[in-house]
């Protein structure tokens, strides 16, 4: 036998008379070509005409590349992305958008599913933004909500991007808001972000959605739920979720018990007072209910102009956000401030230099002082 080589046409000697060979047990099959050596074909290049059609056409492969092009740290892609929002903007701002966060096992997944579900039936278009936790070996999304929500993924009217969330403070991916955007351009009414629920990000989530959704359990105990304590100051409605069965009378008395809470705490936007209600994602009644006050919670703050001031103030506060984070690249990318920032780390560390000084000799070499 001929040593084999990488042609895709090469066949092994004698194998075009072997009536056994692979490529001859089917009748009409020419030659002994084998099968997966070709490479696939390489997707076509999009330009920036091609996304901004894609998205408002509601393509959602389109709008998946688009996102990966929101997410990307090249450049070039960046000033694609950035020209493409530009052009899509005045179609953003028509959904409403659900924050979405809890304590791990409290079902915000499973609930998730099933709204979106019955959203879908009652002729709305869902996306869910699922925040994952970044991989700790390459970086990139665990995809574990796209793999849960399996009903949900199946929906024409559903979509479900799974976004790593690259370490940031609160686990919530940095382009995150302009993914939302993406989603609303492409005729998404409703935009559900749901957190990684880990203690710090449901005030960087509050502050790129209309309503905060907190989900919790009846009988978790203290210690697992003290740490959402301060999160109820900055939530519309408080859910006691899986309120059925025999966990019933456990969750409609811990309702009465933050309802009791509630009384005590200014409410998280102007005009509306936030409430705690029970819900199950097996019930589509209670899921019904629960829809009725987002709903309402829309109504109440458009006709109040709490809503346009708060979209308005989340702006400004995402431009601050960005200048910020646009400055400390620009400083660690400096060529002096590389130079000299292992020595000053070191003198820090030795307690030679304080802190505050190492900071204004830094500055000042990079120009800010």
């Amino acid at each position: 036998m001929k040593k084999p080589h990488h042609s895709p046409d090469w066949v092994p000697e004698g194998a075009e008379n072997d009536p056994h060979f692979a490529c001859r047990v089917i009748p009409g099959v020419d030659g002994g070509a084998f099968v997966g050596t070709r490479k696939p074909a390489k997707r076509r290049k999009l330009g920036l005409d091609d996304y901004e059609r894609g998205v408002l056409d509601g393509d959602t492969a389109i709008l998946s590349r688009a996102i990966t092009l929101v997410e990307s740290h090249h450049p070039a892609h960046e000033a694609l992305a950035q020209e493409l929002l530009e052009r899509l903007l005045p179609r953003t701002g028509n959904s409403i958008r659900v924050g979405i966060t809890g304590v791990p096992g409290a079902g915000k997944s499973t609930l998730i599913e099933s709204l979106g579900c019955q959203l879908c039936a009652a002729g709305h278009r869902v996306a869910v933004l699922a925040v994952d936790p970044s991989s700790s070996i390459s970086g990139g999304s665990i995809l574990g909500d796209k793999t849960r929500m399996q009903n949900l993924v199946r929906e024409p009217n559903a979509y479900i991007r799974p976004s790593p969330s690259g370490g940031s403070l609160g686990g919530v991916a940095r382009k995150s808001r302009e993914t939302m955007l993406l989603c609303e351009a492409a005729g998404f009414d409703v935009i559900l972000v749901e957190t990684v629920g880990v203690g710090q990000n449901e005030v960087t989530v509050r502050s790129m959605v209309d309503f905060f959704l907190l989900i919790l359990i009846a009988g978790a105990g203290d210690e697992l739920q003290g740490m959402k304590k301060g999160v109820i100051e900055i939530a519309d409605l408080l859910a006691i979720n899986k309120a059925d069965g025999d966990n019933l009378p456990r969750a409609k008395l811990a309702r009465t018990e933050y309802s009791r809470v509630l009384n005590f705490l200014h409410p998280a936007t102007s005009g509306w007072k936030t409430r705690c209600v029970t819900c199950s994602a097996f019930e589509a009644e209670s899921l019904a209910a629960l829809w009725k006050t987002v709903e309402k919670f829309a109504t109440t703050t458009r006709e109040s102009g709490a809503l346009d001031q708060r979209r308005r103030h989340q702006s400004i506060e995402w431009m601050h956000a960005m200048i910020a984070e646009e400055l400390r690249n620009r400083f660690f990318r400096d060529a002096k401030v590389r130079a000299m920032l292992p020595e000053i780390e070191r003198q820090v560390a030795d307690q030679t230099l304080p802190a505050a000084m190492a900071v204004r000799r830094i500055m000042k070499e990079f120009g800010a002082a």
